[in-house]
């Protein structure tokens, strides 16, 4: 991408958000670490996968090459949530993952929160959800970061309308990325940006995410698909106390 406007980077704040690959692209360099949110399913995958002991790889593309790279890295290869069989039974669904042998290295491609992953490069980057906002907080504080010298971006990574590459902001990811800010403010960091204020007031307001999300447009795709149980997992909240920390190219637990 082009050069990032100044006006565009949220500073001086210490906690800022934004969307998609692009945000994290215009925010992530100046940041001390990028936390990755896509609700459904990736971050949550990611959680279920690595709360289990395994070792999770993103790729951003569920195509030959997947496979090519996944015999590369010695891992095992999650494949789209209807081709599941005995030999390949994991998938981005949580609970596909939540019901396999738990194996030591997983791909799990995705075009969403797995790209945004992959993409970010010389930082660290944390896959959050609703199960872990609040332990991937009390990591980040406790390193100092969240602060005017170390800010921290959260991304909300959204989906796109289907067969566009077009953004579609998901409300699900920007109410994950909401929690992660709200623990972050709890715990003393900011000053928060405006957009990140706008997010944790939005949080604070609702009185029941789990119906929000059951009720939203993607989880309705889910449910009409058959997957009503990944979005039970998805809103399964404060559950989880794992941090999946990018390290080497795979998501392992920090905490």
């Amino acid at each position: 991408m082009g050069e990032v406007p100044e006006w565009s980077r949220q500073m001086p704040s210490g906690v800022r958000v934004d969307w998609g690959l692009t945000g994290a692209r215009a925010l992530g360099p100046q940041s001390a670490v990028v936390v990755v949110v896509d609700v459904l399913s990736f971050t949550t995958s990611v959680s279920v996968a690595v709360d289990a002991g395994t070792q999770v790889l993103p790729y951003p593309w569920r195509d030959g090459s997947a496979a090519e790279f996944a015999a590369e890295q010695n891992a095992e290869l999650a494949v789209g949530r209807s081709a599941l069989s005995a030999q390949q039974p994991w998938s981005l669904s949580p609970a596909s993952l939540r019901r396999a042998p738990a194996p030591a290295r997983l791909v799990l491609p995705s075009p969403n929160g797995s790209a945004i992953s992959a993409a970010v490069t010389g930082i660290p980057v944390i896959a959050a959800c609703l199960r872990n906002a609040s332990a991937v907080a009390d990591w980040i504080a406790g390193r100092g970061w969240g602060t005017e010298s170390s800010p921290v971006t959260v991304i909300a990574a959204g989906e796109h309308w289907p067969g566009t590459d077009v953004l579609r902001p998901a409300i699900e990811d920007w109410l994950g990325a909401a929690a992660v800010i709200a623990a972050l403010a709890e715990r003393g960091t900011g000053p928060l940006s405006p957009e990140a204020s706008l997010a944790k007031a939005g949080y604070d307001g609702i009185e029941d995410v789990r119906t929000l999300i059951l009720d939203c447009a993607s989880g309705r795709e889910l449910a009409a698909m058959g997957f009503g149980d990944d979005v039970a997992i998805a809103t399964e909240i404060e559950t989880s106390k794992s941090v999946p920390l990018l390290v080497d190219g795979a998501f392992v637990n920090a905490s």
